[in-house]
């Protein structure tokens, strides 16, 4: 079955899914994006491996603030950034990816294996899955589905992985200075107000079984 139909008939089945199904819909990860991966690590993170496996240490919530699965999808499907130039010398042409990506009805779609590295939190892809939410515009918030799929897959996560953060895009800088922020620019960040704390909040207060470690705060 060739990719196009693949995706096509994945999103289908997705329709008719149940919001704790998983449903497969791989994005490209030829060679180049995962040469491009593993230059992101060791350029960005001085990690210098073999393979872009990583070992999940938090989970990052998102929203792709684009109105529709597909649109959404195609945004992280290609391996290289948009408008991309090999020749500038420090600039990773490493497209943004997310592991998992939930349509505003709730269904789970995951994009690439979970231990594999996704460009979706600065400083932290090295130890993060990543989830990203469909939609969160003015006119496209996200939906009650989406939250319960969201809690259902941090379940699903921390029962499976030694998960000790769960995190809202917004909330990434408070780890600058924390052991597993890798990041060796300086100058490398962007404001981020994604998923929105309430949204966060929610997910966290669902999952309190866990246990999971506290952000830490500007003052620690």
């Amino acid at each position: 079955m060739k990719k196009t139909s693949l995706i096509l008939w994945a999103l289908a089945l997705g329709a008719c899914s149940t919001q704790k199904e998983i449903v497969d819909i791989p994005i490209i990860f030829d060679e180049q994006r995962i040469e491009l991966t593993k230059e992101y690590l060791l350029n960005r993170y001085e990690l210098d491996q073999d393979t872009p496996e990583i070992t999940p240490k938090m989970v990052v919530l998102h929203w792709t603030a684009i109105p529709s699965l597909k649109k959404s999808f195609e945004a992280f499907n290609r391996p290289t950034l948009p408008n991309w130039r090999p020749d500038l010398v420090n600039v990773s042409g490493l497209n943004v990816s997310s592991h998992f990506l939930v349509d505003q009805d709730g269904t789970i779609y995951r994009l690439m294996p979970e231990t594999t590295m996704a460009r979706h939190t600065i400083g932290l892809n090295h130890c993060a899955i990543g989830i990203e939410n469909v939609g969160g515009t003015e006119g496209m918030p996200l939906t009650k589905q989406q939250l319960k799929s969201n809690i259902y897959l941090v379940n699903y996560l921390a029962s499976k992985y030694d998960i000790d953060y769960v995190i809202g895009h917004q909330e990434y800088t408070l780890f600058e200075g924390h052991p597993l922020w890798l990041e060796v620019d300086d100058g490398y960040r962007t404001k981020k107000t994604d998923p929105g704390m309430d949204f966060v909040e929610k997910v966290r207060k669902a999952t309190k079984k866990f246990n999971f470690k506290s952000v830490p705060t500007k003052d620690q």
